[in-house]
C-alpha cells in the first residue's frame, strides 16, 4: 500500500461562490448606485442620497410587514388602499380634536393612535376572512382594496382631506425632522426592519410563517396553530402601513383617492427582489430593505435622467416584478435536480 493510500484521499477544496440568492440584491443595487453616478454625479449628493433613503422609508416600511404575508403564503393586495384610508381618517381626527386638544402634540398623538387601531383592525379584518372565512387572500384583500379606496374617496366627498394649517408645525418634524443628521422617517424604517428581522429568524413565530408557508397541511400535523399565525401577519402588515402612514401624513398633508396608488405592488416588489419566496416558506427582511432601496433608486434616476421617462417607472417595476420570479423559479429548479441527483 502506497502511503497515499494510507492517508486516505484529500478532500477536494472548496471553492468560493457567490451565493447570489443571498447577495444578488446588493449586487445589483450596488450597480444601480454606481450607473446613477455615471450618468448624473448629482446622484451622490448628500441631500439626494438623504432624499433616496427617506422615500424608501414608506415602502420599506409596508414591505417588512409583507415579507411575513408572503412568507406565510398569504398575499395583500390592499395595503395602498388602507394607507389611504388611514391617512384620511388621521386627517379628519385630527381636525376635530384641534378645538379641544389645541394645535399641539396631544393631537398628533390621537391621530397616530388612530392610525395604529385603524391599521391593527383592517390587518385583522384580512386575516379573519382568509383563514376562519375561507376565503382565498388575494380575493379578500382584492375586494378590501375597492372598500378602502371607496371609503376615503367617500371620507374626501371625492376631492382631498386636508390637515388644518396650525397643526402641521408641530406634525412636520415626523417627515421633516432628522437626529444626529439621520431623517426621523430613516430611522423608523431602520427600527422597524431591526424588529422584523428579529420576529422572522430568532422567534418560533418566524419559524412557524417559515412551516406554513412551506407545506400547511404539515405544519397543522404539526401542531401549529396557523389560523392563528397566519392572522397575525396579516395584523403586522396592517401595523406598518399605520406606522408608514404616520410619517407619510405630514410631507403632504392631505389625503385623496389617489394617495397610495401602486403601494402594494411596490411592496410586493420589494419582497421578492429581497429574495422571499412568492409561493411561501422563505423571507428575508434584509433582502426586503434592499429591495425597497432599489426600487426607489430606480424612480430616483429616472428623475435625474432623460432615458426613461418617468412615467415609466411602474412598467419598470413590473418588469423587475416578473424577472425576480422567473429567476426564483429557476433557482429552484436548479434545487430539485440537484437534489434528485443527490438522493
Amino acid at each position: 500500500m502506497t502511503a497515499q493510500a494510507h492517508e486516505g484521499v484529500k478532500p477536494a477544496k472548496k471553492r468560493f461562490r457567490i451565493d447570489y440568492h443571498t447577495f444578488g440584491p446588493l449586487v445589483a443595487l450596488i450597480a444601480l448606485c454606481i450607473l446613477g453616478f455615471a450618468l448624473n454625479p448629482a446622484f451622490a449628493s448628500e441631500g439626494n442620497i438623504a432624499n433616496l433613503l427617506t422615500r424608501s422609508a414608506f415602502i420599506g416600511i409596508i414591505a417588512v410587514g409583507a415579507t411575513f404575508v408572503i412568507t406565510a403564503g398569504g398575499i395583500d393586495l390592499s395595503v395602498g388602499s388602507m394607507a389611504a384610508v388611514i391617512s384620511g381618517v388621521m386627517i379628519i381626527v385630527m381636525n376635530a380634536a384641534i378645538e379641544t386638544l389645541g394645535t399641539g402634540i396631544p393631537t398628533v398623538l390621537l391621530g397616530c393612535a388612530a392610525s395604529v387601531l385603524l391599521g391593527l383592525a383592517a390587518g385583522f379584518l384580512n386575516g379573519f376572512m382568509t383563514t376562519k372565512g375561507k376565503i382565498e387572500a388575494f380575493i379578500v384583500t382584492l375586494g378590501t382594496m375597492g372598500i378602502f379606496r371607496s371609503l376615503v374617496t367617500y371620507f374626501a366627498d371625492g376631492g382631498t382631506l386636508s390637515l388644518a394649517f396650525d397643526i402641521r408645525d408641530a406634525y412636520r418634524p415626523v417627515y421633516y425632522g432628522n437626529v444626529l443628521g439621520i431623517p426621523v422617517p430613516v430611522l423608523v424604517f431602520a427600527l422597524v426592519a431591526l424588529l422584523g428581522w428579529v420576529l422572522l429568524n430568532r422567534t418560533a413565530f418566524g419559524r412557524y410563517c417559515m412551516a406554513i408557508g412551506s407545506n400547511e397541511t404539515v405544519a397543522r400535523y404539526s401542531a401549529i396553530k396557523v389560523d392563528r399565525v397566519k392572522t397575525l401577519t396579516y395584523v403586522i402588515q396592517g401595523l406598518c402601513v399605520s406606522i408608514a402612514t404616520i410619517i407619510y401624513v405630514p410631507r403632504l398633508g392631505s389625503a385623496s383617492s389617489s394617495t397610495g396608488v401602486l403601494w402594494e405592488l411596490e411592496a410586493i416588489a420589494a419582497v421578492i427582489i429581497g429574495g422571499t419566496m412568492l409561493k411561501g416558506g422563505y423571507g428575508r427582511i434584509g433582502g426586503t430593505v434592499i429591495g425597497a432601496i432599489m426600487l426607489t433608486t430606480i424612480g430616483n434616476i429616472l428623475n435625474l435622467t432623460d432615458i426613461i421617462s418617468n412615467y415609466l417607472n411602474g412598467a419598470v417595476q413590473g418588469v423587475i416584478i416578473i424577472a425576480a420570479v422567473w429567476l426564483q423559479r429557476g433557482n429552484l429548479g436548479h434545487l430539485n435536480i440537484f437534489r434528485k441527483a443527490k438522493g
